[in-house]
């Protein structure tokens, strides 16, 4: 086992326990104890949990995973919700794209869309077949690269979790624009409570996103489903689409249809 992957099995446990102990963690990831004391102690370094003798905890009283130790968590249902999102956007049309790992697959399945991709690379007239606003330091630096798609990027200061700018420069920007399409990540989504995050500055730029987008898709993975989260960004009569995974159940795809939300599950 790789260290990434047992430092992403490790902050999985706290995240879903509040604390890990050494040897039940080392019995768990099949791994000796000192093995995982040193994993612990790296982790601590970079302010991802606090030790504790024995083991380690949560860090701070709202626990949130930084997004590269997110990415192999449901990572085959994402990359399929990814790929239907991309789907709902026609060519042409201006898409606002949040921070996150689902929709970081939305972008990557965007950016190797055949129609989108074309013989050149470029629509008519040598104009990009697709303009995509972001507030996510690492979807720009993906899409960068190809020449097809335009990339907006918002100001604002980036959140070292999630790479997402937040604050009143890029409040500015998105107040100036609008958009055809905003795909919103999540952490929950309900039908009683509508859609939240964990953070109040991410929250506030993605609700700014989906006021200014003629049509709004969530894509959440089902175990988004049915939680609670710190910040409200909406609730779900601004919900065009959810884009889920077939792990969401028929009541709660009942539920999200009754409250005017097309489902799509993948």
């Amino acid at each position: 086992m790789s260290r990434d992957t047992r430092w992403n099995a490790l902050l999985e446990l706290v995240g879903k326990h509040g604390r890990v102990e050494v040897e039940e963690a080392a019995t768990a990831l099949d791994v000796s104890a000192a093995t995982i004391r040193r994993d612990l102690d790296q982790l601590a370094e970079q302010q991802l949990l606090t030790r504790t003798r024995g083991g380690a905890v949560a860090h701070g009283v709202s626990y949130e995973l930084a997004l590269r130790y997110k990415a192999g968590r449901h990572a085959p249902e994402k990359q399929a919700i990814g790929r239907a999102v991309s789907q709902l956007v026609a060519v042409g049309e201006v898409v606002g794209l949040t921070g996150g790992t689902t929709v970081t697959e939305v972008a990557r399945a965007l950016a190797v869309r055949p129609d989108l991709v074309g013989d050149t690379g470029r629509g008519a007239g040598d104009q990009p077949t697709l303009t995509v606003v972001t507030n996510a330091l690492n979807i720009a630096n993906e899409l960068v690269i190809r020449p097809q798609i335009k990339i907006v990027v918002t100001g604002g200061v980036p959140r070292p979790q999630s790479y997402e700018l937040t604050g009143p420069l890029a409040s500015g920007v998105l107040g100036e624009i609008t958009l055809d399409v905003a795909v919103l990540g999540v952490n929950a989504i309900d039908t009683e409570r509508g859609t939240y995050v964990h953070h109040e500055g991410e929250a506030s730029i993605n609700r700014l996103l989906a006021e200014q987008a003629q049509r709004v898709v969530v894509a959440a993975d089902s175990s988004k489903i049915g939680k609670r989260a710190f910040a409200r960004v909406c609730d779900l009569g601004r919900v065009d689409f959810l884009v889920t995974d077939s792990g969401i159940t028929p009541e709660a795809q009942a539920r999200f249809t009754d409250a005017g939300v097309t489902v799509i599950a993948v």
